[in-house]
């Protein structure tokens, strides 16, 4: 289907319709938080540990769904639309990384989950990353694809702000944003390699502008250094997932929170970017499932 040539509903129809099929059997329910109703979807195996995840800037818990096809038989999953994108309500106001937690805490009240294995890509890293520390009753361990504990550098803060604030006076996403987020999200091999991924990335067209300028006022633009943070986490199992050709948090970034997390695991996938999760799930999968597969704390739980 040529992107340029179909109706709104027929293109959004198109950009889900893949992650849609990946999630056959699940429930949609949307939880009343501090920032209004926010969607989730649940399913899976529903006697096995929780599995909740929470996706990047701009993107639906969908993004998600190969985690959630390849867990669900094992898993409890619960994929969340982060405030501002798709079911959950729009956001009005900016979101910080405090307010995300607590979103994280009414769900899992909603959904009677006691402790859970959190994780996500991008927003989901950063969120998770920080969780155990802030909640480590809640956690049983936490997966980080993607992240950051840094605050914005000066090029960073400028750049983004007079997007952020060009990106508010748009009544629809303008073209030249979702240009700018392909290049953020993508490296050079998916950009020549992986046409389908790419034009998943056009998904950024069905978001809202002022939503997605709040998100960055809160998560990116107002971000502070979380590194002496990590370092009071204990006993809580970290896997850090680093992706080589990320542009928006290199290697070097992601290394330096998992020299934080004392007992951290840390890998680098050769040859993807920022969507990891997304992007190259083959990769990722394997590399959760064994991390998962390695912790004893997990046998409780199921």
């Amino acid at each position: 289907m040529n992107i340029e040539f179909v109706t709104p509903s027929q293109r959004k129809q198109a950009f889900f319709k893949t992650d849609e099929e990946r999630l056959t059997g699940a429930q949609q329910k949307r939880i009343k938080t501090a920032f209004g109703y926010v969607n989730v979807t649940v399913g899976g195996n529903e006697s096995g540990p929780a599995m909740v995840l929470w996706p990047s800037l701009m993107m639906q818990g969908s993004m998600l769904s190969y985690q959630y096809q390849h867990f669900a038989s094992r898993y409890r999953m619960v994929l969340i639309d982060p405030p501002g994108v798709g079911k959950s309500d729009a956001l009005r106001k900016p979101i910080f990384l405090e307010d995300s937690a607590e979103v994280v805490i009414d769900i899992l009240d909603a959904l009677d989950i006691r402790k859970c294995i959190f994780g996500g890509n991008s927003w989901g890293a950063m969120l998770a990353a920080v969780f155990p520390a802030w909640y480590p009753e809640r956690v049983i361990a936490a997966i980080v694809v993607n992240g950051t504990a840094s605050q914005p550098d000066a090029a960073e803060t400028i750049r983004m702000s007079l997007f952020s604030t060009l990106l508010y006076m748009n009544g629809t996403m303008p073209k030249w944003w979702v240009e700018f987020a392909k290049t953020g999200f993508a490296g050079d091999t998916v950009t020549e390699s992986n046409p389908e991924f790419m034009n998943y990335l056009n998904c950024v067209y069905n978001d809202d502008p002022k939503s997605i300028h709040f998100q960055l006022q809160g998560i990116i633009l107002n971000r502070v250094d979380r590194h002496d943070l990590l370092r009071t986490i204990k006993n809580v199992p970290v896997l850090i997932i680093a992706g080589e050709e990320d542009r928006q948090f290199p290697v070097y970034i992601c290394r330096k929170m998992a020299n934080a997390i004392a007992g951290s695991t840390f890998v680098v996938l050769p040859e993807v970017a920022h969507l990891a999760a997304r992007e190259r799930p083959e990769l990722v999968n394997p590399v959760i499932e064994n991390f998962l597969d390695q912790l004893s704390s997990l046998s409780c739980h199921e």
